[in-house]
């Protein structure tokens, strides 16, 4: 059986890279999810990040997200980055990770180009859907989960947590397109998607995010947990 892939989303702070982790080890603890890893249903559960989830993704990130000061990177230009980023994440990492079984857990996807390269920088819709078809080989996620924040307040948790990178620096009106775009996004799309409340404290979302996994795992290998 092919494996999954859940995805998590959202504006600067939202808490997507803590609550990753978090989700990672509830499901090491889940009592349904040991017993999938047991009968070899769902071999390994792997965690990774866009940009930056292979070694040339290292180095894109790097790109994309360091400060050069007076070097501004275009925004056709950092779109086609991401896309070379995400091209390569899928066909050497999430891929034949999903084809062996095993879950893959992605800090941002698809829905992140969307709202910052689409919403935030005003770039075509169109031409970002036709780049992500053509970067994701039609994969789509299988759960996203959207930690839905007001922005002033992630960028609050941002900038609490140190040095800010590139894309935590733009102006404020540019997050709340990103927002706007995320927004739009789970209007149109509510299927496969959950909307967490990310205002509420760590163990609340996590707890939240939980449930939600949970009843997704139950339904996907509904025949196998009934043994």
């Amino acid at each position: 059986m092919r494996g999954k892939l859940i995805v998590f989303e959202g504006v600067e702070g939202c808490g997507k890279s803590t609550q990753l982790q978090q989700l990672r080890e509830s499901l090491a603890q889940s009592a349904a999810f040991q017993a999938l890893q047991n009968q070899g249903i769902i071999p390994e559960l792997l965690t990774t990040r866009e940009p930056g989830g292979t070694d040339l993704g290292i180095g894109l990130r790097r790109l994309l997200l360091e400060d050069y000061g007076e070097v501004a990177i275009a925004p056709r230009a950092e779109l086609l980055l991401y896309a070379a980023d995400r091209a390569q994440h899928i066909e050497e990492m999430i891929l034949p990770t999903l084809e062996a079984g095993s879950w893959v857990l992605c800090d941002r996807f698809t829905d992140s180009t969307v709202a910052y390269q689409g919403y935030g920088r005003g770039l075509d819709l169109g031409l970002i859907q036709e780049l992500n078809q053509v970067a994701t080989a039609g994969l789509v996620p299988d759960l996203t989960i959207w930690l839905k924040l007001d922005v002033e307040q992630g960028l609050a948790r941002a900038q609490r947590r140190g040095a800010q990178d590139r894309m935590e620096q733009a102006e404020l009106a540019f997050h709340q397109r990103v927002q706007q775009g995320f927004e739009t996004l789970a209007q149109q799309f509510p299927d496969q998607r959950a909307t967490i409340d990310g205002a509420q404290s760590a163990d609340a979302v996590a707890a939240a995010i939980h449930t939600v996994v949970q009843d997704y795992l139950a339904e996907w290998y509904k025949p196998f947990l009934a043994i």
